[in-house]
């Protein structure tokens, strides 16, 4: 682009025909206007002579003037002016897009895609080659045309993650794999990470580099905590907001940027709506509450039992990012525990009562409830202590084992009235895990002991391994289980010697533990030790207050339940591995261990994207690294403003030529006969500027009347489209075949061919006449007005967004088909996989695709309009599968096909190549070959057969199959 006076010219050699105003000048001074006619009898006296000094009437200088301004807007106009044209040099040779893509940069999102949209517009203009980097998902570098990366960017989201040094390792190697140097634009996300520097350094060493960041500070919030009570919300921010000097001279932090931020505290009402359950406002400024360093800030949060029950996840108001949400687990969550005792309360000591210990063990995690059992089941706790009792009660024992297979959680202290009673002797009770003996065994009793026994370490499978073991904690006494078959599941806990120390049995959704000693200090010293209180954490028993240490969690495995993605947007984590204990406190975040809720047995861990004392720290780049803001107002093309102009002027020169002739004072016939031919002369110099402009991109956006039918044609600046209402008018008005452009030429070319070839088979062999295909956006266009898409299916295509996936689901849900077509037939036929068939379990996990089977011989498909049994493409093995059969389908007595499929399946996956068999020439001709001679001719008639089928099928539904039940409705009947 070429720069003058400020404006920018896209073709500046066009500027040079302004020289031929002069000449034109002159030219339009020797042809005057058309002169008045008017009838004089007298005239034939004059006709024979001669007047050597006749001279011609001058045109008037106004019209003269009025014309070369049209000549002029018009030269202007299709040199292509930019106002606010980049300013900066676009250099020549390949170019690299470098994008952090982490949640950092997740609230400016939008306008980093504008900023890459323009400056991938530059870039084509320029014809340079061009590549994009990830560093939260390296992949090889690709060289591509710009337009090429302007469509793929637009599925671009950020990952919930930063670039880690493997990631950062590993997009190095990518870099070296280059040969021959290359320009470098660094999209950051304006926070520092291990690594950074090094990837600096690699770039700089292959060409120029240019780095674009957002002056704003980064907020984030780090794990919420209780404090005396009280849940303590910290906001922590990359960047003062005092701070004078701004990014290295880019811009200065504007006050948009409050010292006051607002959380939310977020959860579902009685109905399941995720809701604000609480607000709280933390001050930057208020230095009660903030870090020395001003970029913490801190408040506290107040809420009754049953609210703070609900809280899922705090969230700062206004941001959307990872970072900006702070899920809750059960260290946040205090759960209410009911401790019952059989013992009065002022029976013996302090430190004999059988619930002193549990009170110090719980009550600094927990809220405890004391008092008749019958009293607090009303109260629904979560979990009920029974210390050293017996027996219940009939009508206590059935609220109890109603309360547990509820989901409640039963935990039982032996003791000596347990061990003298005759419970679970003979019989298995229900609230208790096993059966036991009588009379219990102790040092000095019946069933001695010769010394104090120690715990056995913990087997992998209980919840209790991985702790240390204290040697100082021995047991005196305990009550003994009855040997029995499932008692060897039930034991997760014993001492050294074998015998079971605590047991615990499933009941419904809840549990029952019971220790095998008493709950203080008489029988053994585990309540006396640190273990006791981590048991109970490991049972969930109780909350702990602070986070868990990386050693704590030794020998745990955590599955997913949901993550967040850059936007901090819950999803369902179903298809991600477990991750160990340690890893999940200690690792760093990455696409194995995303940010998000997890999951052991009946415990819960919240995973977030800053956690507590983690820095968080601003970019800071060299004094040589040029960097750069985004650019605050965008390029702004004149050329449809001055084409329109000239337009403008031409019909007041109709007009003003009318005039001067005396064609206005002449009747309205004649006068709209001769407009209409001067404005015939309008629309043709209006299409020869059309003809002659440069670039598709230019005529758009001067225009905005861009076909709507045309791919090739869609705006460039994301802010202009073409007109809604002509794209809706024009698909709704004719049935259109869509493929999904996967942003290859050669394979979206393919498709469109292949869609043509369809469509003019249709239209000779059937009543339907499609229009041409259609390529489809998946993040732009409307999914309606298309009853099938074929989607070819690539191994380099961009992810669809969360958009994308929610217009896809919404198009399978109301009656849609997609056609995935892997094209790799050739491939897979002996069970191997490929790599586009990875990638369409990939693309598919996110869409509703119901259960899926080969394709049944008598399923609609094979007799919509021709009855076949083959479904062959460019290659004729590849398996066919469409939307399982009910289980109840039957094939009824004299029918020949059983009903399956009651409406038409939202989904046909294969790999033959239909596209490839399909395609046809401008000419009719088909473009590929297909097979051998004769056979394969055949298997091209049978690969246009099924895409016939396939298309009455979405049109039709289940008619056909509802036409082979008519013989027996009519004998139902009796006719």
């Amino acid at each position: 682009m070429t720069t003058i006076a400020g404006i920018g010219f896209t073709a500046p050699w066009l500027l040079l025909a302004l020289l031929a105003l002069p000449l034109l000048w002159l030219l339009l001074r020797a042809v005057p206007p058309a002169p008045r006619k008017r009838f004089f009898p007298a005239v034939t006296l004059l006709l024979g002579l001669r007047d050597d000094d006749s001279l011609s009437d001058r045109t008037p200088w106004w019209l003269l003037l009025l014309r070369l301004v049209v000549v002029a807007a018009a030269i202007v106009g299709l040199a292509g002016p930019v106002l606010n044209p980049t300013i900066e040099p676009t250099g020549r040779g390949p170019l690299l897009v470098v994008l952090d893509g982490s949640w950092a940069g997740a609230p400016e999102w939008d306008h980093t895609h504008k900023e890459i949209d323009r400056l991938l517009a530059e870039a084509g203009r320029s014809n340079r080659p061009v590549a994009v980097l990830r560093l939260t998902a390296p992949q090889p570098l690709q060289f591509q045309s710009a337009a090429s990366w302007r469509r793929q960017i637009i599925g671009e989201t950020p990952q919930s993650w930063q670039p880690s040094p493997d990631q950062l390792a590993t997009a190095q190697t990518h870099l070296n794999e280059i040969d021959g140097g290359f320009d470098s634009l660094w999209f950051s996300d304006g926070l520092d990470y291990p690594g950074r520097a090094e990837m600096l350094d690699a770039l700089t060493s292959q060409g120029d580099l240019t780095i674009y960041q957002h002056p704003t500070a980064t907020l984030a919030l780090r794990p919420v905590t209780y404090v005396d009570g009280m849940m303590e919300v910290t906001v922590a921010r990359s960047l003062p907001t005092n701070r004078a000097g701004g990014l290295s001279g880019i811009a200065s932090p504007s006050d948009s940027l409050s010292q006051t931020v607002t959380v939310l505290a977020k959860g579902p009402d009685p109905g399941g709506t995720l809701r604000t359950l609480g607000t709280v406002t933390v001050d930057f400024a208020d230095p009660s509450g903030t870090a020395a360093d001003g970029q913490n800030a801190s408040a506290r949060l107040s809420l009754p039992a049953e609210l703070r029950a609900r809280i899922r996840m705090f969230e700062v108001q206004g941001q959307r990012s990872a970072g900006a949400i702070s899920l809750t687990d059960d260290s946040l969550r205090r759960r209410e525990i009911a401790l019952i005792s059989a013992q009065s309360g002022n029976e013996g000591l302090a430190l004999l009562s059988p619930l002193h210990y549990l009170r110090k063990a719980l009550a600094p995690t927990a809220d405890l409830l004391e008092g008749g059992l019958s009293d607090l089941l009303p109260a629904n706790p979560d979990v009920i202590v029974l210390a050293d009792t017996a027996r219940l009660p009939p009508d206590q024992e059935a609220a109890v084992i109603d309360w547990v297979n509820q989901g409640g959680l039963l935990l039982r202290f032996a003791g000596p009235r347990l061990a003298s009673s005759d419970t679970a002797r003979t019989d298995e009770e229900p609230l208790l895990p096993v059966r036991l003996r009588s009379g219990g065994r102790s040092i000095g009793g019946a069933m001695s002991w010769g010394e104090p026994k120690t715990l056995a370490p913990f087997a992998e499978g209980s919840p209790f391994s991985g702790l240390s073991i204290p040697p100082d904690v021995t047991v005196t006494s305990q009550v003994v289980a009855q040997p029995d078959p499932a008692l060897a599941d039930r034991v997760i806990a014993e001492l050294s010697d074998g015998t079971p120390l605590v047991t615990r049995k499933s009941m419904g959704d809840g549990h029952v533990v019971l220790f095998h000693v008493t709950a203080n200090a008489e029988w053994s010293s585990l309540p006396l030790s640190g273990l006791f209180v981590q048991m109970m954490e490991r049972l969930a028993v109780s909350s702990a207050s602070k986070p868990p240490e990386a050693t704590d969690l030794d020998g745990t495995t955590w599955s997913p339940l949901q993550v967040l993605d850059g936007f901090g947007v819950l999803q369902d984590a179903d298809a991600l591995p477990g991750v160990a204990g340690p890893d999940l406190i200690a690792a760093e975040a990455g696409p194995s261990l995303q940010p998000g809720l997890y999951q052991n047995g009946d415990r819960r861990i919240a995973r977030n994207v800053l956690r507590t004392g983690e820095p968080l720290t601003a970019a800071t780049w060299p004094a040589g690294v040029v960097l750069s803001g985004y650019g605050l107002t965008p390029e702004r093309p004149l050329g449809g403003l001055l084409l329109s102009f000239a337009l403008l002027l031409l019909a007041l020169d109709v007009v003003a030529s009318l005039s001067l002739s005396g064609m206005l004072s002449r009747n309205t016939r004649h006068l709209v006969g001769k407009a209409g031919s001067n404005m015939s002369s309008v629309m043709l110099v209006a299409i020869f500027a059309w003809s002659v402009g440069v670039g598709d991109d230019l005529r758009v956006r001067a225009q905005g009347l861009a076909d709507p039918t045309d791919q090739n044609s869609r705006p460039a600046d994301p802010q202009v489209t073409p007109k809604a209402d002509a794209l809706a008018a024009l698909r709704a008005a004719e049935l259109t075949l869509a493929h999904v452009l996967t942003g290859n030429p050669q394979v979206d070319q393919l498709a469109s061919d292949g869609l043509q070839g369809l469509s003019n088979t249709l239209r000779f062999r059937t009543s339907v006449e499609p229009a041409p295909p259609a390529g489809v956006d998946l993040e732009r266009d409307e999914l309606a007005f298309y009853p099938l898409l074929y989607w070819p299916v690539t191994a380099n295509q961009a992810m669809p967004s969360g958009e994308a996936y929610d217009r896809l689901n919404t198009y399978l849900r109301t009656g849609g088909m997609i056609l995935f077509d892997t094209r790799d037939a050739d491939l897979t036929r002996a069970g191997a996989s490929s790599p586009a068939g990875r990638r369409l379990q990939q693309l598919a996990l996110r869409l509703d695709v119901p259960p899926l089977e080969p394709l049944p011989t008598d399923h609609v498909l094979t007799r919509t309009f021709y009855l076949v049994q083959d479904f062959p493409g460019r290659h004729s093995r590849g398996a066919v599968w469409v939307e399982a059969a009910s289980a109840d389908a039957k094939q009824v007595e004299g029918i020949p096909f059983r009903n399956l499929n009651d409406g038409v399946t939202p989904v046909v996956i294969g790999g033959n190549d239909w596209a490839a068999a399909w395609a046809v020439d401008n000419n009719g001709r088909p473009l590929l070959p297909v097979g051998r001679g004769y056979a394969g001719e055949r298997q091209r008639e049978l690969a246009y057969r099924f895409g016939v089928n396939l298309v009455m099928h979405v049109l039709t539904g289940n008619y056909k199959s509802d036409q082979v039940h008519v013989p027996a409705l009519l004998d139902r009947l009796g006719q």
